[in-house]
């Protein structure tokens, strides 16, 4: 038998799997591990025994409890990243860059201050990356974020009362789009289904696929179907209930199961005659003007030391503008679903 120890870095943040060996922790106890960042601070959320076999592979043990030590570095790098937050907002005001901070995160050893921001453009900060670098000869890293990552940081209150899913459980964003919301029967009011970010909601998606299901069983609504008894017209679907309500020629209003639906042999006969065929949907642009990849900034304060700054940073703005400005291998992302894909830096991910 082998442990899998579930640990939370935040309250309310996702939990992680990482190997416990014989020690047995308890809930909500302190532990140290080791994230793709470097060690951090965690609380146990859960603890389960399972089979050897069982035992994902890849994931990597904890490393001990914390200690009234750890403790006391975590306090003190909260309020190092207090200071690195209301500095880098003065020199923000100061060089008039059009950005917002969202968060400064400080690792555990103090080896990497992360800048995690939101931008509507492309925005030139090498001044600042020197002015970071220059304060506190550390790492620093300057990551930019979309909106729905802003609100997963900080966390908020949906219209449900309930805090956000973002913040609570959701490991990555999936693609949403109006014609969820249209297949789910919502009213098309951007207050009723956008989320705290200004982006359509996350949970459009949860039950999609039933929908999905649903409307590949169900008659086109508003059509006119030849059926066993005579013309009837297709004016409501509801999914809950799997039924269809239809008018029949009759003037008369049924509602039938889609069980009902299907034995009545339905077909529209001048689908036939004029031809049939469905009218492609238009394609959206294969590139979008403003790009798509969010940019990432890393410099050392070695790189101050020998000089080398200036020139570390205009390679990279230039290689982030080569690579914005080359075309697209496929469709872009329909802003208005506001999908945060796979290209987009997921934060603080331990």
């Amino acid at each position: 038998m082998k442990r899998i120890v579930m640990v939370k870095f935040s309250p309310v943040g996702q939990a992680y799997a990482y190997e416990g060996g014989d020690y047995p922790y308890s809930f909500r106890e302190a532990v140290l591990a080791e994230t793709g960042q470097g060690l951090g601070l965690a609380h146990v959320a859960a603890v389960r025994d399972v089979e050897d076999d069982e035992m994902p592979e890849g994931i990597m043990p904890l490393l001990r409890v914390a200690t009234e030590e750890d403790f006391a570095a975590d306090a003190s790098n909260r309020v190092f990243a207090e200071q690195a937050r209301r500095f880098c907002l003065q020199r923000i005001q100061a060089c008039r860059l059009d950005m917002k901070l969202v968060a400064v995160e400080c690792l555990f050893d103090r080896s990497k201050l992360i800048f995690y921001f939101t931008a509507p453009t492309r925005v030139d900060f090498r001044e600042l990356v020197k002015e970071l670098v220059r304060e506190y000869h550390v790492r620093i890293e300057l990551r930019q974020i979309g909106v729905r990552h802003e609100t997963q940081m900080l966390g908020a209150l949906g219209s449900c009362g309930m805090v956000c899913c973002c913040r609570r459980f959701l490991h990555k964003f999936v693609p949403v789009t109006i014609k969820m919301a249209k297949e789910q029967n919502l009213f098309l009011n951007p207050t009723k289904i956008s989320g705290i970010c200004g982006r359509l909601l996350c949970c459009l998606s949860f039950e999609q696929e039933n929908y999905e299901l649903f409307h590949r069983s169900c008659p086109r609504l508003g059509k006119r179907y030849q059926t066993k008894e005579g013309l009837m017209k297709v004016l409501r679907a509801n999914m809950f209930r799997n039924s269809v309500a239809v008018l029949t020629e009759h003037g008369e209003e049924k509602e039938l199961t889609l069980e009902e639906w299907t034995a009545l042999e339905p077909h529209r006969p001048e689908a036939h005659a004029q031809g049939g065929g469905a009218v492609p949907e238009q394609g959206r642009p294969a590139h979008s003007p403003m790009g798509s990849e969010l940019m990432v900034v890393v410099a050392e304060p070695e790189m101050l030391e020998q000089g080398v700054l200036d020139e570390a940073l205009d390679d990279a703005f230039e290689a982030f503008a080569a690579e914005s400005e080359a075309p697209a291998n496929g469709p872009a992302a329909d802003p208005e679903t506001s999908v945060a894909g796979e290209g987009e830096p997921a934060p603080k991910q331990h």
